[in-house]
């Protein structure tokens, strides 16, 4: 029952968004809501805000391309090459943040010597980094290996991954209670030990809800990366190239903009997934 709620009160919240949306289409002004020469609220125009179901239908009907493909299947193209980006550099993050957080957990010293740091490098913007990473990735040749710009888009994901991950995986195992530490110290129980059969299943309930910001983080730094280094193929490199048939054709942008919502929702979807297999350690989660 709590499983349907959760998927009752999703369904809900995006059919209130669709009301929204179409009720301010019909009583808000063409030239959008002013206060002095500053708008607030967007134009209603049909060049400007389309109607719900132009869009769906835009997505479903029309053809696009030289092949002539359906748009709805240039746009999943797009999604499962940009997913795919997205899940390498989550999995990048993943083992790069519970890397860190192991090794502060372990040494205060390293937690007040990194933690600051990792704080700070979450406040670069993605668009002045993205470059940077390109041309130093392209002067890396390892044997056969060459450097690609998919390469180059997968660290910029897990560059925004790996900072919930360690921050959360970090509070997860300092979460034990002291009577817990004190028990196993007293029965000789190395750290190795006490990590895996103590740490590690406490930190649960604080690295899943890590791990999902993770995943959303992934894919947001996918999409701005293939922006930013002019990767074709995905799906940011597919709104920018859209946008600029929004005068002509107003509800085509839209349908790589639903693309990258699916694409979020597959990453969170996934983590849920992770959970259910973990649920023995899932008494309660705590946000991230």
């Amino acid at each position: 029952m709590i499983r349907w709620r959760a998927i009752g009160l999703g369904l809900l919240g995006v059919a209130a968004m669709i009301a929204v949306w179409e009720l301010y289409k019909a009583v808000g002004p063409e030239t959008g809501v002013l206060v002095g020469d500053r708008a607030v609220l967007p134009r209603t125009s049909d060049r400007a805000m389309p109607h719900v179901w132009q869009m769906v239908t835009r997505l479903g009907g029309f053809t696009v391309g030289r092949r002539g493909d359906p748009l709805w299947l240039s746009v999943l193209h797009a999604c499962l090459f940009s997913l795919k980006i997205a899940a390498t550099g989550w999995l990048i993050g993943v083992v790069v943040g519970l890397g860190l957080a192991l090794v502060m957990q372990r040494l205060r010293l390293a937690e007040a010597a990194i933690l600051p740091w990792i704080v700070l490098s979450q406040t670069v913007p993605l668009i002045a980094i993205a470059p940077l990473v390109r041309r130093w990735g392209s002067q890396i040749h390892v044997g056969g290996f060459t450097w690609s710009n998919e390469n180059s888009v997968a660290v910029i994901a897990a560059y925004l991954a790996f900072f919930p991950v360690s921050v959360g995986a970090l509070r997860g195992l300092k979460s034990p209670e002291a009577t817990h530490l004190d028990l196993l110290r007293t029965y000789g129980v190395g750290w190795w030990r006490t990590l895996l059969s103590l740490r590690l299943p406490a930190s649960v309930p604080y690295l899943l809800p890590a791990l999902r910001l993770a995943a959303a983080s992934a894919v947001i730094g996918t999409v701005v990366a293939e922006v930013s280094i002019g990767l074709r193929g995905g799906i940011g490199r597919m709104v920018i190239e859209y946008a600029s048939a929004s005068g002509g054709d107003p509800a085509k942008p839209w349908a790589p903009i639903f693309g990258a919502v699916a694409v979020g929702l597959v990453a969170a979807g996934f983590v849920s997934l992770l959970g259910l297999a973990l649920r023995p350690y899932r008494r309660s989660e705590v946000p991230a």
